[in-house]
């Protein structure tokens, strides 16, 4: 479970990127969070890693703050970016290998890495291709199977579809359901409003470091979420 309590990031030129956000992801969830450049977004995911400290608030990771236990609530989640960070010169397999043994998996064969990298649709010439051969939606196989791995109740998800040709989402979209399937909970950040309404079981959206909207995958689905969100993104945030 991923949980934010009040989060709140001002840094220190005085931009509010982030504004009391209060929200809960929970097991077997996918809640995607849509907002222009800017929005606070990343910010949010940069919170729940511990990569930047919050103003005030809390980020919590199966119940830990990850700003008091940072080390204990990292073994709790997976993060798959936009730009998977990965290494050119090796292969892979190699790849996997590195990040799981950093990842606390040091007993894993050729074999096993072979059945992630299958599960997520990696073709197998590229198992022992090396990754500056491949094409981002590779690379964001390769991304997700190191979550995958890794076996973390939660993901967070940083525009993981961003230039990704319709062929290489869709399979993306589609090792998401089956990680949802699986329990995980699952926190993504997107512009892709027809990923979202594709996937989500929950959308937010964010304007100016504030969850303005909210929805169920019902609800949603029964108002133009396109049309919805551009409303949104017209208002002004009153403050």
């Amino acid at each position: 479970m991923l949980q934010a309590i009040d989060l709140t990031k001002r840094y220190e030129d005085g931009v509010l990127a982030l504004d009391f956000l209060t929200l809960t992801v929970k097991e077997g969830e996918i809640f995607c969070l849509l907002g222009a450049n800017g929005a606070g977004k990343t910010t949010t995911i940069n919170l729940f890693l511990n990569f930047i400290d919050p103003t005030s608030g809390q980020a919590l990771i199966n119940g830990i703050d990850v700003t008091k236990e940072p080390l204990k609530a990292k073994k709790y989640v997976a993060y798959v970016s936009e730009n998977v960070m990965l290494y050119g010169n090796f292969t892979a397999r190699q790849n996997l290998d590195f990040f799981a043994k950093l990842g606390g998996c040091p007993d894993l064969k050729k074999e096993d890495y072979y059945m992630y990298m299958r599960k997520v649709g990696l073709p197998e010439r590229a198992f022992e291709m090396r990754l500056k051969n491949f094409s981002k939606g590779m690379r964001q196989k390769v991304g997700i199977t190191i979550a995958i791995i890794k076996n973390a109740p939660n993901i967070l998800l940083d525009e993981p579809t961003s230039g990704l040709d319709p062929k290489a989402a869709a399979e993306f979209i589609k090792v998401l359901s089956s990680l949802r399937d699986q329990g995980k909970a699952m926190f993504m950040c997107t512009h892709d409003i027809f990923r979202a309404k594709e996937l989500a079981d929950r959308v937010g959206i964010m304007k100016e470091g504030r969850l303005v909207m909210l929805r169920t995958r019902e609800e949603f689905l029964e108002d133009d979420l396109e049309k919805v969100y551009l409303d949104y993104m017209q208002e002004a945030v009153v403050g």
